[in-house]
């Protein structure tokens, strides 16, 4: 049996170290994050155009993909996106941060939505 070893990228295991040190909000989505890639969260802009309201805040622990439209402005926290994804997202006039960017800046996470 292989030891599972969690993610090889340093900068996401030391970010994944500092979440489980934080609240329970952010020990959840280090969780997530522990995951291996191949099974990590993939959220595509139908999905989240579908289960999201204008102006929300949410947050992907994973990857955003571009299959569909989003056709109103968000906050999106995500690990990543696709290229595609983000010219979509940029297109509708929401706002793509990065998981780590929004972690370190200590902001309050009530309202923000998790989608995946």
């Amino acid at each position: 049996m292989v030891k599972r070893t969690g993610p090889t990228n340093e900068n996401l295991r030391s970010l994944i170290k500092k979440m489980k040190k934080s609240s329970n909000f952010w020990k959840a989505i280090a969780k997530d994050l522990e995951r291996p890639r191949r099974i990590r969260r993939q959220v595509n802009l139908s999905r989240i155009n579908r289960c999201t309201k204008k102006g929300e805040t949410i947050i992907v622990p994973g990857k955003v993909l571009s299959s569909g439209e989003l056709k109103h402005n968000l906050k999106i926290i995500a690990l990543d996106a696709s290229e595609a994804a983000k010219q979509k997202i940029k297109a509708s006039g929401s706002e793509l941060i990065n998981i780590k960017d929004f972690f370190e800046s200590n902001k309050p996470t009530k309202g923000v939505k998790i989608i995946g």
